[in-house]
């Protein structure tokens, strides 16, 4: 009798055919062990039961979910299996069905990739960094990211890992080929062409309450498995999508966290080291904006049909998460944020419960910065400091305010100005009128 894995392993090749069906997956097995007998159907219709409403699946997980399938242990017990063809198909796009309409373009196989991207496969393995070697070097010139530690409030810290200059053009070519041809939910304001944080908080204005949710480490909490899973449901085969997600993931050296000049509670960076050193999305790479929305597609569906159950409007820019909705929604916001938490949760992400603010009528409602109580506006105290440092500008001359030190003051002030404008034009279309008075 064949031994149970080696015969497991070359029958889940063969089901492993793309879209699974019980008929391909009848025909496929025939062709492998020679004949159909009475127990290969329903063992079909059991892989397609629990494989074929999802991504494709990976090979191993198909192999341990024969091994662990009673009815096949049971045809192996009888001792009556021989492999006859241990071909497989060659590898091809297979995408699922709602990706069949984006333009990506095909890559079959680790080889194509690496000539895609005019690297040799030697330098796409090592660009690719699959065995997550970036965490065990201990020499810069080796290690493809820089990376660079910011104190948050309240303890907290952000890692930026920004990518050196070959693996960010190879990013960049993943970015606008692969990805961006990819539509997001339409929930999703961030890091997306024609929306912002203007697009991202005009839906909530006027309304009797406004829920500000905001996500805990969005970045780093998306796994390599996720931004895998993302490439095989756009098509691709699994070492290609193998091979993708390595590009555009990352597992931090520890030794990064062991500078003395890091600030923030001990226990906020022991939690951080632990979630940086998994491969996961790094904050810093030109992929990862893009990656992080289609990865949280299915929070965006599920939190917009939760909000269009309570009467509610749904937005995310980023990782802060608003909804709002009239008299209805403000008396079940309390329930209604307990509903969303545990969606979170359910989807992989956690809430950082410090930052959220459900915020009534009769109070200031902000969202990314952003006064949405009966328009558009930014904090009055913030435009009145900008007005009266124009104001400074002109009586006292320009350099007399940089107390900041900044290279360029003109451009930072002109930033300033262009960013009222574009949320609240009559406004900045005063401070605009200060700004072309002064001397420079």
């Amino acid at each position: 009798m064949p031994t149970p894995r080696i015969t497991a392993d070359a029958l889940a090749a063969a089901f492993l055919a793309g879209e699974i069906e019980k008929d391909q997956l009848v025909a496929r097995a025939s062709r492998t062990l020679g004949r159909g007998p009475r127990w290969l159907a329903p063992l079909a219709e059991r892989v397609a039961t629990a494989c074929g409403t999802r991504t494709r699946p990976r090979r191993a997980a198909l192999a341990t979910f024969l091994l662990g399938d009673p009815g096949f242990r049971a045809a192996l017990a009888k001792g009556s299996l021989r492999i006859v063809d241990w071909t497989t198909d060659e590898p091809a796009m297979r995408p699922t069905t709602q990706a069949v309409t984006w333009a990506l373009p095909s890559i079959g196989s680790v080889g194509e990739l690496a000539a895609w991207l005019g690297v040799s496969l030697r330098e796409l393995a090592w660009f690719a960094d699959m065995r997550s070697w970036e965490a065990k070097r201990s020499w810069g010139a080796l290690r493809h990211y820089h990376y660079r530690i910011e104190a948050k409030r309240f303890g907290q810290v952000r890692l930026i890992e920004s990518p050196k200059s070959r693996l960010k053009v190879i990013q960049r070519r993943v970015l606008e080929e692969l990805l961006e041809p990819i539509p997001p939910h339409d929930a999703a304001h961030g890091f997306r062409r024609g929306r912002s944080i203007k697009s991202f908080a005009e839906s909530h204005v006027g309304q009797a309450a406004v829920l500000k949710i905001d996500l805990q480490d969005f970045f780093p909490s998306i796994a390599a498995a996720r931004v895998q899973a993302l490439f095989r449901t756009a098509g691709y085969p699994e070492p290609v999508a193998d091979a993708l997600a390595g590009l555009c993931s990352n597992a931090t050296p520890a030794d990064v966290w062991n500078n003395g000049e890091i600030h923030g509670a001990a226990a906020q960076r022991r939690q951080a080291r632990w979630l940086y050193e998994k491969p996961h999305l790094p904050q810093g790479a030109p992929t990862s904006p893009t990656i992080a929305n289609l990865c949280a597609y299915r929070l965006d569906c599920r939190l917009s049909a939760l909000a269009a159950s309570a009467g509610a409007t749904y937005t995310r820019y980023a990782d802060d998460l608003a909804f709002s909705g009239g008299a209805d929604f403000a008396r079940s916001a309390s329930r209604f944020e307990t509903q969303v938490c545990a969606t979170v949760m359910e989807e992989g992400w956690a809430v950082r419960h410090r930052k959220t603010r459900l915020m009534r009528q009769g109070v200031r409602q902000s969202l990314a910065g952003v006064n949405v109580n009966e328009r558009l506006n930014l904090c009055r105290r913030d435009v009145d400091r900008l007005k009266a440092t124009l104001t400074n500008c002109l009586r006292m001359g320009a350099p007399s305010q940089n107390h900041a030190g900044h290279a360029d003051y003109r451009s930072h002030l002109e930033g300033r100005v262009s960013f009222v404008e574009f949320i609240n034009p009559e406004r900045g279309a005063k401070l605009r009128r200060l700004l072309e008075r002064i001397e420079w």
